[in-house]
């Protein structure tokens, strides 16, 4: 990694506290609270590194409170099952002495089987024929990461993000663990926006996520292109359901995504 770049891994640099408890710091970012998807991958890294190498498979979090950047995150990892082939962990992160998020994670050896996939996206630019556009207040998140959105907004059309290509702008290593980390990070990027129903109004009162999961079919590396597209399932209420997928830039799916928003009109 160059002097030039910054180094976005340091934000899964937990220091320990204790026999399975660790403490972190959020990157400043101009945000009023902390970004769901750092808390999630901080807490996805807390139960890596008590996996003993295991990689994760899925993961299913809850937000609870939102969270100040300016407070430590402290995350206590319970080692919930170790079993032949599967890992459980729950890992609750704090702060204040109150948890703002809850996350359970399985660990999976891997094992030979089927290699099926549906048909990738068709259709769409790859991300070196894609300008880097000026992108909307949802996507302010630590310098460090290169996006090409693929339908940029145009005039007074309400910018929905996805799909877009994403990359670290640096190399990040050969670690597993801090790939799909990483993965968590970005798979929380303007997905709230993207559950909206087509046509909702541009103002809501609220709009935060509620939960989300997620299944990491194949390995990835974050430091290369991924191709990241969420589509509204459903609104009812004040809550709405998208669901995503992350591919490689062959095609190749690597992530599913399910994240359930808090969309209260005005």
């Amino acid at each position: 990694m160059s002097g030039s770049e910054p180094d976005v891994t340091r934000m899964f640099d937990l220091d320990p506290l204790g026999e399975d408890s660790f403490q972190a710091t959020s990157p400043p970012v101009g945000r009023p609270r902390l970004f769901g998807g750092q808390v999630a991958g901080q807490s996805l890294r807390a139960a890596c590194l008590t996996a003993g190498g295991r990689p994760p498979h899925s993961l299913h979090a809850y937000f609870i409170r939102p969270g100040s950047p300016d407070e430590p995150l402290t995350f206590d990892v319970a080692r919930t099952r170790d079993g032949r082939s599967f890992s459980t962990r729950h890992v609750t992160a704090s702060q204040g002495g109150k948890p703002i998020l809850e996350l359970i994670a399985s660990f999976h050896d891997p094992e030979d089987g089927f290699d099926w996939q549906p048909d990738p996206p068709s259709g769409v630019p790859g991300p070196e024929g894609l300008s880097e556009p000026v992108l909307p207040s949802f996507f302010k998140h630590p310098a460090g990461f290169d996006i090409r959105v693929v339908n940029p907004p145009g005039g007074d059309e309400f910018p929905l993000a996805h799909p877009f290509w994403i990359r670290t702008s640096a190399p990040v290593g050969d670690d597993p663990a801090l790939h799909a980390c990483l993965v968590t990070y970005l798979s929380d990027m303007a997905v709230v926006s993207s559950a909206r129903a087509p046509g909702s109004p541009r103002r809501l009162v609220t709009a935060v996520t509620l939960d989300h999961a997620m299944w990491f079919h194949r390995p990835q590396r974050v430091d290369e292109w991924l191709l990241y597209s969420v589509v509204p399932v459903t609104n009812h209420g004040a809550r709405g359901l998208a669901r995503g997928t992350l591919h490689s830039a062959d095609g190749t799916l690597l992530v599913s995504v399910a994240q359930e928003a808090l969309l209260r009109p005005g």
